[in-house]
């Protein structure tokens, strides 16, 4: 198996878990929105907290590109990145998208 095809497999298993979470204070659901051909991997949120206030927007945001995860959104508490370290992605391969690119090389992972 290709390290592309593998990638794919770890995004996808990581993110489906959040899925089934559920929020104490609101009525929301996540939803995965995978484009496999395409490598764009997303957790989206949607429902009402308290019943006035809409909740619509995106939780996670992974794309592969060039053979490097890019994490283009983090809303987690804890942070995907610890996740991906655990399923053997090395640092070398996880780009935080969401820093500003001459921020990227203090990180201590991937530049691009």
């Amino acid at each position: 198996m290709d390290k592309v095809t593998q990638y794919r497999e770890i995004v996808q298993r990581i993110l489906l878990p959040y899925v089934s979470h559920r929020y104490a204070n609101a009525d929301v659901e996540n939803e995965a929105v995978f484009d496999r051909e395409n490598d764009h991997y997303l957790i989206m949120q949607m429902g009402w907290q308290e019943g006035i206030r809409r909740i619509h927007g995106c939780l996670l945001h992974l794309d592969i590109i060039g053979g490097k995860i890019w994490i283009q959104r983090d809303g987690t508490e804890d942070g995907i990145v610890y996740q991906l370290e655990d399923a053997g992605i090395p640092k070398s391969d996880i780009v935080p998208g969401f820093h500003p690119a001459k921020d990227r090389p203090l990180t201590g992972y991937a530049v691009a």
